[in-house]
C-alpha cells in the first residue's frame, strides 16, 4: 500500500501574520508566494515542498517539535542574509559551529546546514 503516499505536498506553519512570514520565507529560499482569499500564504520554491503558513490567533510560545534544515554553500554568508532578511539567531537552542539555529519573523526555528552536514 506504500502506492497511496506519493510523497510532501507542503509543510504548513501557523503564523499570525501569514503574509509577512511567507514575505520573509520566499526572500530567503528565493521563491513565489501567493495569498489566498483567508489571508492564509503559500511559498514555493528550490527544490522543497511548498510551505503554507496559516493564521492562527494563538501566539509561539515554545520551542518547535518540526523545523527546516536548509542545505547551504556558505555558512556564514547564508547566516548573514537570513539576520539581514529578518531572522535571528537562536543560540539558546544549539550554539555549536557545525551548523547555524535561527528564528525566522514569528520565532519558528529551521536551520541551516553547510555542506557535508545532513
Amino acid at each position: 500500500m506504500t502506492d497511496v503516499i506519493r510523497g510532501i505536498s507542503a509543510l504548513a506553519i501557523d503564523a499570525a501574520d501569514p503574509p509577512n512570514v511567507a514575505k520573509f520565507w520566499a526572500a530567503l529560499i528565493d521563491g513565489s508566494m501567493t495569498i489566498d482569499e483567508d489571508g492564509d500564504a503559500k511559498v514555493s520554491g528550490l527544490n522543497l515542498p511548498r510551505l503554507d503558513f496559516l493564521k492562527v490567533p494563538e501566539r509561539k510560545e515554545t520551542k518547535n517539535r518540526i523545523h527546516i534544515d536548509l542545505a547551504v554553500t556558505d555558512l556564514q554568508g547564508a547566516t548573514q542574509r537570513a539576520v539581514a532578511l529578518g531572522a535571528t539567531l537562536a543560540d539558546d537552542v544549539y550554539d555549536g559551529r557545525t551548523w547555524q539555529v535561527l528564528r525566522d519573523p514569528e520565532g519558528n526555528e529551521f536551520c541551516l546546514l553547510p555542506p557535508g552536514v545532513s
